[in-house]
């Protein structure tokens, strides 16, 4: 059998200098652990979301890893902190040669004396403990992100702020819905259930994912609590809630930037759906799952999976245009700009001729605006940045004012489409707006675009808007740090 190659395919990989420097040390080890768990680059790099080519130059010496990709390296590939620690002592100054002492000294951690993974093995993980990743400012100014535990996070936020979402409504109780029923006088606790998902939602657009996720997976054990003694259409039911909750958790991931938590809750809620029944329910995750490949930059994969969901929904149905919206950014991002047109143009002409009295519920959000909002992303990925700023600037002028974290995103993109039309001022103004609502919601997407807004900022580093942006991004760091 060949081995496998940094495109993913059978052949013989170049050469690695291990003694070279402590660099290539570090990359012979990171491809060594990657080998023995049978992982292809392009495998293991859609798993740790980092692009394969990066990874490449990396585990060859050609350029120096960052603490996240050794730390994604490490946890992927269970290497038990083992290059986390290689790293350490890299950054420290350790020469080659105590590098190499100390490695082989430490024999438990060593690739070696690990059992080797199935290479078939899923990439869809549960959530890790260091999942979370938050911006910091780098001594030379850059903004990167780095790994926070969950545990820290929510422990930062305090249980109270957690719960702050749901404690304000009504149905708050209904956290633990059979309690609740208990001592609610004719309370139907899926009624409970349904009605505390509606005020979750709600306040994830004003507050963002970090207060909502902890109520979220209280509602989902319950839910399975409560499967245990229901029958026939409760039992369904509960199942559809089920699938519901564990989409709504995936969404609050990815939004966070934890993509490989939204993967396995996408992946629960994907299983859900089957279980239920629900075939317009299971086209909704699928073109859900097309979404997050899209903002994971997995071109193939929100391609295919959108038409895989085109071709589950009914004709004329909504279902049929959100899959064909999704399924457009992805051909945006193999940079093909004729196939993206026609298919925004195909999503359109769907959502125009769609049923007016759909019998499905999901995708209730799809409109024209929305998908000309979709088209602006894909615009800015592929370099025409004036249309992309003109397109976020329409969307934002029609969107609901509940949508607080979404208009954050939308004027996050337009600020970096405003900065790649060279209109810096305006970008500035833009994007200060933006920042404003990233550190009231936590959203990782806004915090993302406002990072790329400060790096294509430099090169009007002595402009005094700009000094003010990125003092004002260096104070938010802090905070959120």
């Amino acid at each position: 059998m060949g081995l496998i190659g940094e495109d993913g395919v059978g052949q013989r990989p170049n050469d690695l200098t291990p003694h070279a420097s402590p660099q290539h040390y570090l990359g012979a080890e990171m491809r060594a652990w990657r080998n023995q768990r049978g992982l292809s680059l392009g495998k293991l790099g859609r798993t740790i979301v980092f692009n394969s080519s990066y990874m490449a130059r990396v585990e060859r010496g050609d350029q120096a890893a960052s603490a996240d990709l050794v730390r994604a390296y490490d946890e992927a590939l269970g290497a038990g902190g083992s290059l986390i620690r290689l790293h350490k002592r890299m950054a420290e100054g350790a020469s080659l040669e105590a590098l190499a002492a100390a490695h082989v000294s430490n024999q438990g951690a060593h690739v070696a004396n690990r059992p080797a993974a199935m290479a078939g093995e899923s990439g869809v993980r549960a959530p890790s403990e260091e999942g979370l990743s938050v911006p910091v400012r780098t001594d030379d100014g850059r903004i990167i992100f780095v790994s926070l535990s969950r545990r820290s996070l929510l422990g930062a936020l305090g249980a109270g702020a957690a719960l702050t979402a749901a404690a304000e409504s009504p149905v708050a109780a209904s956290v633990s819905p059979r309690r609740a029923a208990a001592h609610t006088s004719g309370a139907n606790p899926i009624e409970l259930l349904q009605a505390t998902r509606r005020v979750l939602i709600d306040n994830d657009n004003r507050f963002g994912p970090a207060r909502v996720i902890p109520v979220v997976q209280q509602q989902i054990a319950a839910i399975k609590e409560l499967r245990a003694d229901r029958r026939g259409s409760d039992r369904r039911q509960l199942l559809q809630l089920q699938t519901q909750y564990a989409e709504l958790c995936g969404w609050l991931y990815q939004d966070l930037g934890d993509f490989r938590a939204a993967q396995h809750w996408m992946h629960e809620a994907l299983e859900a759906s089957h279980m239920c029944g629900d075939s317009d329910l299971t086209t909704y995750i699928l073109a859900r799952r097309s979404q997050l490949a899209g903002d994971m930059r997995d071109a193939i994969e929100a391609v295919d999976v959108a038409e895989a969901a085109e071709d589950l929904a009914a004709p004329r149905s909504r279902l049929a245009a959100v899959a064909a919206t999704y399924g457009a950014h992805g051909h945006a991002l193999r940079k093909d700009a004729a196939t993206t047109q026609r298919a925004y143009e195909h999503a359109l002409e769907l959502h125009a001729n769609m049923d007016p009295d759909p019998g499905s519920p999901w995708g209730v959000w799809l409109d024209s605006a929305y998908i000309e909002v979709q088209r602006a992303h894909s615009l800015a990925v592929l370099g025409d940045h004036q249309g992309a700023a003109e397109g976020f600037h329409q969307a934002i002028s029609r969107l609901p004012a509940g949508y607080h974290r979404d208009r954050g995103v939308y004027l996050a993109r337009q600020a970096v489409a405003l900065a790649g039309a060279r209109e810096v001022e305006q970008a500035v103004v833009v994007g200060l707006q933006a920042l404003s609502i990233g550190e009231e919601t936590g959203s990782a997407r806004i915090s993302r675009e406002l990072a790329r807004l400060d790096e294509s900022f430099d090169q009007w580093r002595t402009v005094p808007s700009v000094i003010e942006f990125k003092d004002a991004m260096t104070e938010a760091v802090l905070r959120q740090a």
